[in-house]
């Protein structure tokens, strides 16, 4: 634990550091050093979670082990809020950031509730062709079957073109 408590310290401060450094042509190379690098720690962090026995199915990737009374998978189209919300209803970290695709493999939570066990699963964001295989839209989708719940995040100022979207791929 004191290992992935060093490597998230270390994740805080690079996001520090890139936070604090001004973005322009001169300091793009640095950035990307800095991505790379905070990259390389998630995987090793991921690397021990799947070692661990993770309380809330830990897996690789998109192969997550079902636990607990029932699986919520969040859909969405990128940036409309999934992983904060996992973030915020579980003590599990998933990445938020103001870019699109942050999320980039299903990231397990798990809310108990009224004694329920209830694992929720941080998506990737749908787009449309997901079904055709754009993005990583087959993984999500095909994930998103073993739910016992689908919950759709929706961007507030697109609700109805995006459900429509989000429909039409999940029906295949």
């Amino acid at each position: 634990t004191t290992m992935s408590a060093d490597v998230l310290r270390k994740i805080q401060e690079i996001e520090g550091e890139m936070a604090r450094t001004q973005k322009n042509k001169a300091t793009s190379y640095h950035l990307g050093q800095l991505k790379a690098k905070v990259a390389k720690l998630r995987r090793e962090l991921l690397g021990k979670a799947v070692h661990s026995s993770g309380g809330a199915g830990a897996g690789e990737g998109f192969d997550v082990t079902k636990t607990g009374d029932a699986r919520v998978g969040l859909i969405g189209f990128p940036s409309v809020g999934k992983s904060t919300l996992l973030n915020k209803l579980t003590d599990t970290f998933s990445e938020v950031a103001g870019y699109e695709f942050t999320t980039l493999t299903c990231i397990p939570g798990v809310i108990r509730y009224k004694g329920a066990r209830i694992q929720l699963l941080d998506l990737p964001g749908i787009i449309e062709g997901a079904k055709d295989g754009k993005g990583r839209g087959r993984q999500v989708i095909s994930t998103a079957r073993t739910c016992n719940l689908i919950l759709v995040l929706l961007d507030a100022m697109k609700p109805i073109t995006h459900k429509n979207v989000i429909a039409r791929e999940l029906e295949g």
